[in-house]
């Protein structure tokens, strides 16, 4: 919505409200949540699972630069790949907490009137990281996995709320037309040489491949660790795909539901909106059961920051461990407790300039871990050729 009224800048300076802006508000989204951003991933999930699982070497970075370092991973050039790692990582996730207490925050006000401060914001962050703390004291599989799943479920049940009772058949039509656009797009979306696109770039572009690339070694730990068996064709063909139908999905749902409601004069959104992170709440309001389906999109807000924060924390303790899953609780708690103050802190130190304190840490961490993907990479590469042309090297490497 914000793309196509145009209230925080429109994909490649459109006229806000046109029927260009409304194509182009989906591809931008989607731009920003589907192929680019899972590359990201996919290459430290790849990397991470061909070395772990090909090369029996721990699931830490360090591991991936066995081709091009060889044992030297195990020396202060490897505690340097691990260390920008965790920083990032960091970073991150308290981007994402001080993002998801700010939509919290506003939430609280517009069902409680609880004044959005950044007290309120940064009391959000606490309760947060205290449920994260429980969770990643219960460890893997009573906690983070439990807490996941409810969560999942809890994203599934109001996104088939939203397609019931919005504009059902033209949200169902929509997933075939935004994804032909998409493709369209993507190219015009990736070309940063227009002067008058430039704003719009650095204020959303930028800064989401920054949060990818800082998020990059917590979910590719993930994706690796699940990917065990597979063939690089499958892994790519997933990981690359799959979150881009449901991001497509999902976006489409709740994107055609509020322009639907815009478009029509519907409520609180046929107004300008100036706090973007109210537009949820102000289109579920337009829908059955306003009250019930905010509180209980607030209550999955915040569930799903803090599952970010409890299995950030786990991969987080696994890099510094040199990839052990046992380690002490109390190590797990001390990673979701420094989140937590990050995030209060770039909140709180900020001041009114908050959300660009936010969007600064995740971009100054990921600077430093773009040339870590970089030569990730390359590591691959290389990793492959000799897993496939270097029979000699790789029993070598197999009998260190």
């Amino acid at each position: 919505l914000s793309y196509y009224t145009g209230v925080f800048g429109t994909p490649l300076n459109v006229t806000p409200e046109s029927e260009e802006a409304y194509r182009l508000a989906f591809s931008a989204t989607i731009f920003h949540w589907g192929i680019n951003g899972w590359s990201v991933y996919a290459i430290i999930g790849l990397s991470l699972a061909f070395f772990c699982y090909n090369w029996k070497l721990p699931l830490t970075i360090r591991s991936i630069f066995y081709p091009l370092l060889g044992d030297k991973i195990w020396g202060w050039q490897g505690d340097v790949i691990d260390i920008i790692a965790v920083l990032a990582t960091l970073f991150g996730l308290a981007t994402s907490l001080g993002l998801g207490a700010q939509q919290a925050s506003s939430g609280l006000y517009y069902l409680f009137d609880i004044p959005n401060t950044l007290l309120s914001q940064s009391l959000v962050i606490i309760f947060i990281t205290a449920v994260a703390i429980f969770s990643v004291y219960r460890g893997l599989d009573k906690g983070v996995k439990v807490l996941s799943n409810i969560n999942i479920g809890l994203a599934l049940l109001l996104l088939s709320f939203v397609v019931l009772a919005g504009p059902t058949y033209q949200i169902i039509s929509a997933y075939g037309e935004n994804l032909v656009a998409y493709f369209q797009d993507i190219a015009r979306l990736s070309n940063w040489s227009r002067p008058d696109d430039q704003q719009w770039y650095r204020d959303w572009t930028i800064f989401y491949w920054a949060w990818w690339i800082s998020w990059s070694p917590f979910v590719g730990m993930f994706i690796a660790r699940i990917s065990k068996g597979r063939t690089i064709r499958e892994f790519l063909s997933v990981v690359m795909f799959v979150p881009l139908l449901f991001c497509l999905v999902w976006f489409s749902s709740f994107g055609e539901a509020a322009i639907f409601q815009f478009q029509e004069g519907i409520g609180k959104l046929s107004e300008p909106v100036s706090d973007i992170s109210l537009v949820l709440f102000y289109m579920l309001d337009n829908l059955f059961f306003p009250t019930f389906t905010s509180l209980f999109a607030l209550f999955m807000l915040v569930l799903f920051f803090v599952t970010s924060s409890d299995s950030g924390s786990l991969v987080i303790n696994t890099i510094t461990s040199g990839g052990k899953d046992s380690t002490p609780r109390i190590q797990r708690v001390i990673w979701a407790i420094i989140q937590g103050l990050i995030a209060v802190v770039l909140l709180v130190g900020g001041g009114s300039y908050a959300l660009s304190a936010i969007q600064s840490g995740a971009i100054s961490m990921a600077l430093p871990f773009i040339f870590i993907l970089i030569a990730a990479m390359l590591s691959l590469l290389r990793g492959v050729y000799i897993e496939v042309y270097d029979p000699q090297k790789m029993e070598d490497i197999s009998g260190r």
